[in-house]
């Protein structure tokens, strides 16, 4: 991964674990405000339901002519204290009773609240019941804790999030980039050998020396250029443009690519052998000239020197054999990919192959290869779903 590619993918995490921290951030602020008011009421309510039945217990013994008898209540969180009419306490179990102020109905201080109910009868000595209990404060910690645990655990599940879609958002960019950035090496690499040749078959001739075979070698090197130029400009811009549709001999456009090719094919003293039927067929005539010519530079460029080339048309089937490199049946399904090559060795930058699939798939023609490793390849391509009668 290079500097641009961290880069971006540091600014992508930044953006999308921000803004997926801060949205979760405030979700769980408007949550945890909605609890605490549930909780609030819930104490409210609980700490009332408890002095009024407090409360009816001491009515309850007055009206029976019994002295009331403070005694603990059963939930241990729930404490209360009695207060006479003069303010006087009566009786205590409160954790803090210098918090109580009689003069407020309900309120909350440090870490209890407190709910006071005055006893109308001044038949009784009890004026006043206070109410504490911590309850509430207990139950917000532990929704404080519940609501930390809550956006960590969401933290951990963005960040894994983010860096899961951008390594797969990037992996397809990153690949991309990496095959053109080795189609772009190959690409210098593949020009690089016809200009030298070019360039020194120039120099040779303005010599005086052997014309005849230099000016060979000028036309081979001024094809082998031509064919790369019109494979890239074809792979680059091919989707913008149109077809155009129209009958002709596939045979005569293959004797066309067979004699381009010749003067491409001795330089490395390759033969090559054609034996041609008449096949009408309707369709792009450049489209059509890319298939041929790529299969046949494919066999040129795979096939060792001193060898031959065999290309046939019969029974509507175009094929390419040619004697060299093979490959092996592990790279026989990756072959037709983009940017892939057979052999480093032997030149070429994986366009060639893509762009005969990409014909084939386009009329429906079928495509099928036959190789041996060492032993050479055959392609075959049948035009029978498009031939004119």
């Amino acid at each position: 991964m290079n500097r641009d590619e961290k880069s971006a993918l540091v600014k992508f995490l930044v953006i999308y674990i921000g803004s997926g921290v801060f949205l979760v951030a405030i979700m769980l602020y408007l949550y945890y405000n909605k609890e605490v008011k549930l909780l609030k009421e819930h104490c409210n309510m609980w700490m009332s339901s408890a002095t009024m039945q407090l409360k009816n217990e001491i009515l309850d013994s007055h009206m029976k002519h019994e002295k009331f008898n403070p005694e603990k209540l059963k939930d241990k969180r729930l404490k209360y204290a009695l207060y006479d009419k003069d303010k006087k306490l009566i009786y205590s179990y409160l954790e803090n009773e210098k918090f109580v102020d009689l003069e407020k109905a309900l309120y909350t201080s440090e870490h209890f609240d407190y709910f006071i109910t005055t006893v109308i009868d001044d038949n009784l000595p009890i004026r006043y019941i206070v109410m504490e209990t911590c309850k509430n404060y207990e139950d917000k910690k532990r929704l404080q804790v519940y609501i930390l645990i809550s956006f960590i655990i969401s933290i951990i599940f963005i960040v894994f999030i983010a860096y899961f879609l951008a390594k797969t958002l990037l992996k397809p960019a990153q690949a991309r980039v990496e095959s053109m950035d080795k189609f772009i090496k190959d690409s210098a690499h593949e020009l690089n050998t016809p200009v030298s040749v070019l360039m020194t078959s120039v120099s040779m001739l303005k010599k005086g020396k052997n014309p005849q075979k230099m000016m060979k070698y000028i036309l081979s090197s001024s094809k082998q250029i031509s064919q790369i130029y019109n494979d890239i400009h074809f792979s680059a811009f091919n989707e913008i443009n149109e077809d155009v549709y129209e009958e002709f001999d596939l045979k005569d456009l293959i004797s066309e690519s067979v004699e381009f090719f010749q003067d491409i094919s001795i330089t490395k003293n390759i033969v090559l052998n054609s034996n041609l039927e008449s096949c009408l067929i309707k369709m792009d005539r450049t489209k059509t000239q890319k298939l041929v010519n790529n299969l046949i530079s494919n066999a040129i460029k795979y096939s060792k020197s001193n060898s031959s080339i065999n290309i046939s048309l019969k029974d509507n089937i175009f094929s390419v054999e040619d004697f060299g490199i093979g490959i092996s049946p592990s790279e026989q399904a990756e072959i037709f990919k983009r940017y892939k090559r057979g052999n480093n060795i032997e030149g070429g930058f994986g366009i060639g192959l893509d762009i005969v699939k990409r014909v084939c798939q386009e009329y429906d023609l079928k495509l099928r290869l036959k190789s041996q490793l060492n032993n050479g390849s055959t392609f075959f391509v049948d035009f029978s779903s498009i031939k004119q009668v």
